[in-house]
């Protein structure tokens, strides 16, 4: 049996607006996109009661939780105002982030800040645009 797996058209990155009830859209132009989930630890030495002399196990407990995004594509048109405008924001911007497999869609939900915008572009090609996105607070998992 193969795994159910996903196309990349069925991974999306969407951008809220200020409106009530929020309006998600994808900005166009992505040829690649990553979500990276990270969760930060603290160690503690687990030293050995019957045997002092024993070397100790590390014992991990979790500390917090963050998400970030990057992708990189063509520096959309339809799209790049958009990017400005989340970067240039003081505030945090509604993100919704959609894994759709056939049977079910995985979303993450909640506000992020865009940290880093680079157009950049070589002689005799396109301009090309790469963003990287951090959470700011939860981010919300629903599984539909």
């Amino acid at each position: 049996m193969q795994p159910t797996t996903a196309r990349f058209g069925k991974f999306r990155v969407l951008l809220g607006n200020d409106a009530t009830p929020i309006v998600y859209t994808a900005p166009c132009g992505f040829t690649s996109k990553s979500l990276t989930l990270t969760k930060d630890l603290t160690e503690v030495n687990l030293p050995d009661c019957d045997d002092p002399d024993a070397v100790a196990w590390v014992g991990r407990d979790a500390s917090s939780l963050s998400a970030s995004i990057s992708g990189e594509g063509v520096a959309a048109a339809e799209s790049v105002e958009k990017w400005l405008d989340a970067w240039e924001s003081v505030e945090s911007v509604p993100v919704k982030i959609e894994l759709e497999f056939p049977a079910k869609t995985i979303t993450w939900t909640g506000l992020m800040h865009v940290n880093s915008l680079n157009p950049s572009a070589e002689q005799g090609g396109r301009v090309t645009l790469s963003v990287e996105l951090q959470s700011d607070g939860e981010l919300v998992r629903t599984v539909a």
